[in-house]
């Protein structure tokens, strides 16, 4: 599975916008582990919730 964010990339949970931005911290197959602004860090299976980068 391709993602067109890295490590470092901002995103957003488009199915939880409360959590607010999130930096990508790995990706590891289809889990991606994610450092929300307001929920901490959550680990995202990609299959399920597909995130969103953030433009700068």
């Amino acid at each position: 599975m391709h993602f067109d964010f890295e490590p470092g990339d901002l995103v957003i949970n488009p199915k939880n916008r409360d959590w607010g931005i999130g930096q990508v911290q790995s990706i590891i197959k289809n889990k991606i582990t994610v450092n929300f602004q307001n929920c901490g860090k959550k680990v995202i299976n990609s299959e399920v919730i597909v995130l969103e980068k953030v433009k700068k």
